[in-house]
């Protein structure tokens, strides 16, 4: 028998002030179990929820758009955010000259994923930036992110590729684009 968490439905929501420490805290799991032998352990191990978290509240409070996927209630209103993903306008440099806006960050604990949280948020993502003008979209992932797969299979090109450093190491990331906003909606609805 299925157990009812693994079939509850993922519920979309904005952050709003308060959320930080709970994105802050996906943020960080969903580093650590990604990219552990993909970047380096210490950097890794020193990742700071309380670092993250007042990040994150700053940046609510400053506007920056977060959607974020919560599960099903086990006491209370709410439940528990489980996924988030950060959009606006692309961030810069190279960028720019493949897409208008930018999925910047799009995080899934690790016993959320294959259940529908990360195809939402990037629905909710594409809409946003549809709504606020962007015709194309682009999100940079890390080259040897064993989930890179997701964003081909929603449709997105592989445009682009460039090292960046991440916890003093040098590491290639790719640029998936949707020349076309619509195709992101259409494979997300």
């Amino acid at each position: 028998m299925t157990p009812p968490e693994a079939t509850a439905p993922i519920s979309l929501r904005r952050a709003r002030p308060g959320d930080g420490a709970a994105i802050a805290a996906v943020h960080v799991a969903s580093w650590r179990a990604t990219y552990a032998g993909i970047l380096p352990d210490d950097y890794l191990a020193r990742m700071s929820v309380i670092r993250h978290m007042r990040n994150y509240e700053a940046a609510i409070r400053a506007g920056t758009t977060i959607h974020l996927a919560t599960g099903p209630a086990l006491s209370g209103p709410a439940g528990p955010v489980v996924g988030f993903t950060t959009v606006g306008r692309t961030r810069g440099g190279f960028g720019q000259r493949l897409a208008e806006g930018e999925i910047e960050t799009l995080y899934v604990l690790d016993d959320w994923r294959d259940r529908g949280a990360g195809r939402a948020l990037m629905g909710a993502a594409g809409a946003q930036l549809a709504a606020d003008g962007c015709r194309s979209v682009l999100v940079w992932v890390l080259r040897d992110n064993p989930s890179r797969w997701f964003y081909a299979h929603l449709g997105g090109r592989a445009a682009a590729e460039c090292s960046i450093t991440v916890g003093g190491r040098a590491v290639m990331q790719t640029a998936y684009v949707w020349e076309r906003i619509e195709a992101l909606l259409a494979a997300t609805a």
